[in-house]
């Protein structure tokens, strides 16, 4: 099978100039077709307290009301999705920026209202992702750059989450080819001691997981991520990465982050 790998950076990569452009540089530099998923960055908060639209979170997570989702589809699909897209041409990559309603290519339900409401927020189903349009794509030689905004079917954007995104389209590419999922951050990977970048865990297997996070050493915010990365693998991703994103270049040398595998 041909050799597909989905990335997905975060704002922090997106707010720092000099560190995107390593990571997109080293992006380019991937082997076989490629896919990016971006998620938002500072922009679109700062955007919204000029705009008078505060951000609105309940337990961390952000409440997307009418005016939020047209700030977040200002700066995902717009200002950050077309300067990505630019940057990536400039560097030699045939680029095409897209949101799950282009194409039709990514469909969302709007989240359930259950104890909080959380506005205009997409929840992706196993059949979200139109498999063969984006296949075609790439067959077209065409590097997919997804931002966070998909669509219901029915006319209205929905603010969904881009690690979810990654995650979603990399299990959905998996019938068609050898694909690889990277989760790009400001950390060297799972660490031992998140003080200690020299303490990374290079290899973690599916039946190590509840172990580790028992002992303490997977906590927090790494739980949830994980968890969603060894669902991936058993939906058919070959291999998931967490690593930082500007040491992406050195993942064609098997020595970038830490590795799950099944």
């Amino acid at each position: 099978m041909e050799q597909l790998t989905v990335v997905k950076i975060g704002g922090n990569v997106i707010d720092d100039s000099a560190n995107l452009h390593r990571f997109l540089l080293a992006f380019t530099a991937l082997p076989g077709k490629k896919i990016l998923v971006h998620g938002g960055g500072k922009v679109a908060t700062d955007l919204g307290v000029s705009l008078g639209v505060e951000a609105k979170l309940v337990e961390g997570r952000r409440i997307t009301d009418i005016e939020t989702l047209k700030v977040v589809t200002m700066i995902y699909a717009g200002l950050i999705n077309k300067n990505m897209v630019a940057q990536l041409q400039a560097k030699g990559c045939n680029a095409i920026g897209l949101s799950g309603a282009d194409g039709n290519i990514i469909q969302a339900v709007k989240r359930p209202v259950v104890t909080i409401d959380y506005g205009f927020v997409g929840d992706l189903q196993e059949t979200s992702v139109n498999s063969s349009t984006l296949s075609s794509l790439l067959q077209a030689n065409l590097t997919p750059v997804f931002c966070a905004i998909t669509h219901d079917g029915e006319g209205q954007l929905l603010n969904t989450n881009a690690d979810t995104i990654a995650s979603a389209v990399a299990v959905a590419m998996s019938a068609f080819y050898d694909t690889s999922l990277v989760y790009c951050f400001e950390k060297k990977g799972v660490l031992k001691d998140v003080e200690d970048e020299t303490s990374l865990v290079k290899v973690i297997r599916s039946n190590e997981f509840e172990g580790l996070k028992e002992a303490g050493i997977v906590s927090g915010g790494m739980i949830p991520k994980l968890h969603n990365a060894f669902e991936a693998i058993k939906a058919g991703v070959n291999t998931v990465y967490i690593g930082k994103a500007d040491e992406l270049s050195l993942i064609n040398e098997q020595n970038f982050g830490t590795r799950l595998i099944s």
